[in-house]
C-alpha cells in the first residue's frame, strides 16, 4: 500500500499580511504546494494579534483565498508562527540518571529529559513555547549531537528555552480558534524561516538568519550544527515606512511605495540629482522628495536593526567572523535594494538572500519563492517535523489517505479579471487530482503576469 503524506497547513500570522498554504511531500521529499492565499493584516503590530476581531477576518479571508485556490482542500489544523518582543529565550542544563544503565540510550529517556525542561521556573504571565535540546553528553562525553543507542549511567544535554507572553499566545490562539481552526503547534517564526531557507551545510558552517518582516525582524543563530540563539527585534519594514512618512511628510501609503519602488539602504549608492514627484493632497501643490533623503532615512533604520542583530550576535560570542556561513537575509524587507551591503557594513560578515524554494519542488508558483513567505513554508517543514518524529515513534502505523473517486471535476479559480474554469479528468489518485489543480493554478499565474506585463 503506498501511503500518502499528510497535507499540512502553515499559517503566518504577520504585520502586513496573513498567509496560509497548504502543501505535501511529495516522493522525493520537496514540497508541493496544494493551495495558497493571503489577506492584508490589520490587528497585527510588531508580531502580536492586539485585535482579535480583525486578525479573525484577516484569518478567514486568507483561508477562501486558499480554498479558491484549491476547493478541494479540507483544512481543519494548522501550524502557527509566533514572534513579537515580548518573545525571550533563555539557556539551561538537564541531567538524568539511569535506571537501567546496562541497556541503550531510548528515545523515550531523551523525551523525559526534554519534558522536565517544562517545569524550569520562569517568570509569572510567561508561559514556555518550545524547548529544543543543544548538545547531549554522556557520562564524560560531551558534544553529542544524537545519544540514542549510546550507554552510560547518566545522560545530559544543554537547551535552549523559548518562552513567551501568556495573553499574546492566548491572543494568537483565540484568533486561531474562533476561524474555525485548530492551533496544531506554535512555532517561533525565526525558527521557521531559518527551516525554509536553510540547507545542512549552512547548519554546518554556521548562519545568522534574518528575517526582516512588516513589524519584526527575527534572528535565529546556528553554528556548529546546533541552535545558538534566537530573538525578535521589534522593527520591521512597517518602521522604516512610518520614518519615511514622517521625515518627508507624506502619506502612509505613498511613503510605501516610495520605500519599494525607489528606496535604497545605502545612500552613497542612490542619485544626488533624482527627485520623485508625489502629488499634492486635495489641490496642495506636488512635493518634490530626494531620492537620496529617502535613502538617508532608510539607512538609518537598517543600520539600527542591523545593530541589534550584532548585539545579540556578541552576547552569545559569535560576532567576530565565526559564522563561515555568514547572515541569510530573508522577509519582505530584505527586498531593499542595497541591504546587503550594508548588512555587510555594519555586522563585518557576508551577506546573501535566502528565498524559499530550497525545499519547494518544482513547478511551484513563481510568487511562493518571494522571501516573504519564508515563514510560512517554514512552518509547513516543521509540521513535518512533528509528523515524522510522531510517526517514527509509532514505528511507521501512518494511515493511507482515502482515494478520490473517478470523476471529472470543475475547478472555479477566480483572479482579478473573473473566474477561470480548469476541468479536471478523471484521476484514480488523490495525488493526480492534486496535480492537475497545480497545473491549472501555475497557467493561471502565468495568465496574470502576462496580463500585467502588457
Amino acid at each position: 500500500m503506498n501511503y500518502e503524506q499528510p497535507i499540512i497547513v502553515g499559517l503566518d500570522i504577520g504585520t502586513t499580511k496573513i498567509a496560509a498554504i497548504a502543501g505535501r511531500k511529495n516522493e522525493y521529499g520537496k514540497l508541493e504546494i496544494l493551495g495558497f492565499g493571503r489577506a492584508n493584516s490589520n490587528g497585527v503590530q510588531h508580531g502580536m494579534v492586539l485585535n482579535i476581531d480583525q486578525t479573525i477576518k484577516a484569518i478567514q479571508t486568507a483561508l477562501e483565498n486558499c480554498y479558491a485556490s484549491n476547493p478541494n482542500l479540507e483544512i481543519n489544523e494548522v501550524y502557527v508562527g509566533i514572534a513579537g518582543h515580548h518573545i525571550k529565550s533563555l539557556q539551561t542544563r538537564g541531567d538524568i540518571v539511569r535506571q537501567v544503565t546496562d541497556d541503550e540510550i531510548s528515545q523515550k529517556e531523551i523525551d523525559q529529559l526534554v519534558s522536565d525542561q517544562y517545569k524550569t521556573y520562569i517568570p509569572a504571565g510567561d508561559q514556555i513555547i518550545d524547548v529544543i535540546p543543544q548538545e547531549f553528553t554522556v557520562d564524560n562525553f560531551q558534544n553529542i549531537p544524537n545519544p540514542i543507542g549510546y550507554s552510560g549511567v547518566k545522560v545530559g544535554a544543554n537547551f535552549h528555552i523559548i518562552t513567551g507572553d501568556k495573553n499574546a499566545i492566548r491572543n494568537i490562539n483565540r484568533a486561531v480558534e474562533k476561524s474555525g481552526l485548530n492551533t496544531k503547534d506554535l512555532v517561533l517564526q525565526p525558527l521557521a524561516s531559518a527551516a525554509a531557507v536553510m540547507c545542512e551545510h549552512d547548519l554546518e558552517a554556521g548562519v545568522a538568519i534574518v528575517d526582516i518582516g512588516g513589524g519584526t525582524t527575527d534572528l535565529a543563530v546556528f553554528y556548529e550544527g546546533i541552535l545558538k540563539h534566537t530573538a525578535v527585534i521589534p522593527f520591521g519594514g512597517e518602521n522604516i515606512t512610518n520614518d519615511i512618512k514622517t521625515g518627508l511628510g507624506v502619506l502612509k501609503t505613498q511613503a510605501e511605495q516610495m520605500k519599494v519602488q525607489f528606496g535604497s539602504a545605502l545612500s552613497d549608492e542612490a542619485k544626488s540629482n533624482a527627485f520623485i514627484t508625489i502629488p499634492g493632497i486635495r489641490g496642495m501643490a506636488p512635493k518634490e522628495i530626494s531620492v537620496k533623503n529617502l535613502a538617508n532615512i532608510i539607512q538609518a533604520r537598517m543600520s539600527e536593526i542591523m545593530d541589534f542583530v550584532t548585539y545579540h550576535l556578541k552576547q552569545v560570542g559569535l560576532d567576530n567572523r565565526m559564522l563561515n556561513g555568514g547572515i541569510v537575509l530573508t522577509g519582505g524587507g530584505s527586498q531593499l535594494k542595497h541591504l546587503i551591503q550594508l548588512t555587510e557594513y555594519v555586522t563585518g560578515l557576508n551577506a546573501r538572500i535566502g528565498f524559499p524554494n530550497e525545499h519547494l519542488a518544482a513547478g511551484h508558483i513563481e510568487e511562493l519563492a518571494k522571501p516573504m513567505y519564508s515563514t510560512c513554508i517554514g512552518l509547513i517543514l516543521k509540521g513535518y517535523n512533528v509528523y515524522e518524529n510522531t510517526n517514527n515513534k509509532l514505528n511507521g502505523d501512518a494511515k493511507p489517505l482515502q482515494d478520490v473517486k473517478e470523476e471529472e471535476s470543475v475547478v472555479e479559480i477566480t483572479n482579478e479579471e473573473g473566474i477561470s474554469t480548469i476541468k479536471v479528468k478523471k484521476r484514480k489518485s488523490l495525488k493526480g487530482f492534486m496535480d492537475s489543480i497545480k497545473d491549472g493554478l501555475i497557467d493561471l499565474f502565468k495568465e496574470e503576469e502576462d496580463t500585467r506585463m502588457q
